[in-house]
């Protein structure tokens, strides 16, 4: 047997390729949109890659699971677990097997066995693998997708905070409970192969190991120590981060199937006059992918600073409207993975490029000035400052600055209209990534007094005691 692990780092994502190399098939497990990888691994080891199988449809990412079917001939093994409401709307015309609990999926010797884990949603489906090729009668491993990471667990709130399905969170969450006790009876010597890892907002405090084991879960997993059903619920939902905005979104694509990519290039443009005409039209956003200073020194009037990092993926599907279309500032070598990420959360809409030498010849750039933290002691506190803290709920809990507003970044737009417009506004994150975003959105949006303190909150607290909580 063969087994290849992709990682997605920007996503928290792992998918993984199965080929059985006594008949040269392969299968791919949740692939991600790029299917590119699997492919040319595939061909690179002489594997035939003939299948894709998902644990369920997909919040967080767009699935590759529709691109390998219509572009590659490759059949599909998905969940017809769950009700009417979650199914699949893409298979017409595709070579696709529908699956439940104790379906078997069989690529050349090798098997998965399909195990009905709901909780994180009500489709969720778990693969556990069985080398017969390598003469093995008992099972090497399972594939959790969302239901078990390491160390933690999938959370079951996402279909009602991100996709509106509402009072689904609790019944999920109760559903879980039965899924793991399903789980606690596999053999304790089995891989745990998850969906996601540290990084991702599919789970409350996933492990950054890749891989874990059931025996190990069972002592060290907090989900699968807890007995009591009531307790396991109200822990389970306890302070689960907040759910993205595009997992709707992310949902509902993958349900109805994603637009299956055709490799274009994306147009460079190189005049200045062509470039600010297409800026101009209306629901027209400007992404500009420089890192923040770059960005302070001079940028385009009302365009979002997204530097192009690890983070860059998510907060794009948190501020970026979906149906508006994109131009974006980008160094050229790096604009086909700046693609390809904004492509793996649906943003399809990009309609062309430029270099940053471009702005040289732009007349009119806007930009703004960062704060440091010894300045900001000194004017924190007067009435014509606004703080505004766009971290997370936990990390403004856990302690803030005096008199700080919280404008958790992923909503800060829709809160915009609460942030005073005659006072200077001080953004600050935790140590400055964040900030970076969320100082030009509110620029974008016509805030002009408007600083960025970019050491955070971390800079803040190492300096002074000045901490409320």
């Amino acid at each position: 047997m063969y087994l290849r692990t992709f990682f997605d780092e920007k996503l928290a994502q792992y998918s993984y390729l199965i080929g059985c190399q006594r008949t040269g098939e392969a299968l791919v497990i949740d692939p991600a949109r790029d299917v590119t990888p699997y492919l040319e691994v595939a061909k690179k080891e002489g594997f035939h890659l003939a299948a894709a199988a998902e644990t369920h449809i997909h919040a967080d990412f767009v699935s590759g699971a529709r691109q390998l079917a219509e572009k590659h001939d490759v059949k599909l093994y998905l969940s017809d677990e769950g009700d009417q409401d979650w199914k699949y709307g893409y298979l017409d015309g595709l070579n696709v097997e529908l699956v439940k609990d104790g379906s078997s999926i069989k690529v050349g010797n090798i098997e998965l066995g399909v195990m009905h884990t709901p909780g994180h949603t009500p489709e969720s489906i778990s693969f556990v693998l069985t080398d017969h090729g390598g003469g093995s009668e008992v099972p090497m491993g399972i594939f959790t997708g969302d239901f078990v990471f390491v160390g933690d667990i999938g959370r079951p709130d996402l279909l009602e905070k991100a996709a509106g399905a509402k009072g689904t969170a609790e019944t999920g969450a109760k559903s879980m409970f039965s899924s793991l006790q399903k789980f606690k009876e596999l053999p304790e010597y089995l891989t745990v192969w998850p969906g996601h890892g540290a990084g991702s907002a599919c789970g409350k405090s996933l492990g950054a190991v890749p891989q874990s084991t059931v025996g190990y879960e069972l002592r060290n997993n907090w989900a699968l120590k807890e007995e009591n059903e009531g307790s396991f619920v109200k822990e389970l939902l306890n302070e689960q981060p907040e759910a993205p905005t595009y997992f709707g979104v992310m949902k509902k694509v993958n349900k109805k199937g994603p637009n299956v990519l055709t490799g274009e290039n994306l147009e460079k443009i190189s005049n200045v006059d062509e470039f600010s005409a297409l800026a101009s039209k209306e629901n027209t956003t400007v992404v500009d992918t420089r890192p923040a200073t770059d960005f302070a020194a001079g940028h385009i009037d009302g365009a979002i600073n997204l530097p192009f990092n690890k983070a860059f993926t998510n907060w794009s599907g948190w501020v970026l409207d979906y149906d508006h279309n994109l131009l974006l500032i980008a160094e050229e070598d790096k604009q086909e993975e700046i693609v390809k990420a904004l492509h793996s959360i649906g943003i399809d809409n990009i309609k062309a490029f430029a270099g940053p030498e471009l702005l040289s010849q732009w007349n009119d750039l806007e930009g703004y000035s960062f704060i440091t933290a010894e300045e900001l002691k000194d004017v924190y506190e007067k009435d014509d400052v606004y703080v505004v803290d766009i971290r997370k709920q936990d990390e403004w809990n856990k302690g803030h600055i005096p008199g700080a507003n919280h404008h958790m970044l992923g909503y800060l737009e829709d809160q915009a209209e609460e942030i005073p417009e005659d006072k200077t506004v001080v953004v600050h994150c935790q140590s400055g990534t964040r900030s970076a975003i969320g100082t030009s959105l509110l620029q974008s949006l016509g805030f002009k007094d408007i600083l960025n303190f970019s050491g955070g909150f971390a800079k803040w607290e190492k300096e002074f005691d000045h901490i409320e909580k």
